[in-house]
């Protein structure tokens, strides 16, 4: 069996909100979020699959599924009789002329934290001397801003691939690139109040 005990209700939450945002972006003929879906399967077939090698935390776990819904909803929920998505929001009017802090800026403050914290999943068992934690710091950050990087590129592909997307332009990146690394950065914090153990 791929999973390890409480494993189960992450999994059918994520079978769930997958199988309800496939169902929205099909029936909208949003091409750009039924990729993400794809994208989403994709990462989730990939935990799945190492996931008897890796000690995946099941709180790092219910996050990454968290940050899914949140993505998910993003595109899906539709605000102003339809005509803007939930990504559009501004949540707290901080700089009107760069749209800041926009709910797309708050997926990826968690997102990327989360990244970051698999990254350090991911690491930790290559850590046979116990590195300095400057030098631990730096790479566990370079590792999910490494995610967030991948990001824009699936971001940009969907451009190619769907002309008609709301991803947005080099500004919109920049600010998904900074938001990532205040992700990354509450990540480490996190890391570092926990001495290291998730």
């Amino acid at each position: 069996m791929f999973l390890k005990r409480g494993q189960l209700p992450i999994l059918i939450v994520n079978l769930i909100y997958l199988s309800i945002a496939l169902f929205v972006f099909s029936s909208r003929k949003n091409y750009e979020f039924i990729m993400y879906v794809g994208v989403v399967i994709l990462f989730l077939a990939l935990i799945l699959l190492t996931n008897k090698k890796v000690n995946y935390p099941n709180s790092v776990l219910w996050l990454l599924t968290f940050w899914g819904i949140l993505h998910m909803s993003g595109g899906g929920v539709l605000l102003k009789d339809g005509t803007m998505r939930l990504y559009e929001l501004i949540l707290i009017p901080i700089n009107e002329e760069y749209q800041i802090f926009r709910y797309d800026q708050f997926v990826h403050i968690i997102g990327f934290g989360v990244a970051t914290l698999i990254m350090y999943v991911l690491l930790k068992p290559s850590l046979i001397n116990k590195p300095k934690p400057i030098s631990l710091g730096i790479v566990i950050t370079m590792a999910g801003l490494g995610v967030g990087a991948l990001n824009e590129i699936v971001e940009f592909s969907a451009t190619v691939l769907v002309p008609e997307t709301g991803v947005g332009g080099f500004v919109n990146s920049s600010l998904d690139l900074v938001s990532d690394l205040v992700g990354a950065i509450l990540a480490l914090v996190y890391l570092r109040i926990k001495n290291w153990e998730i």
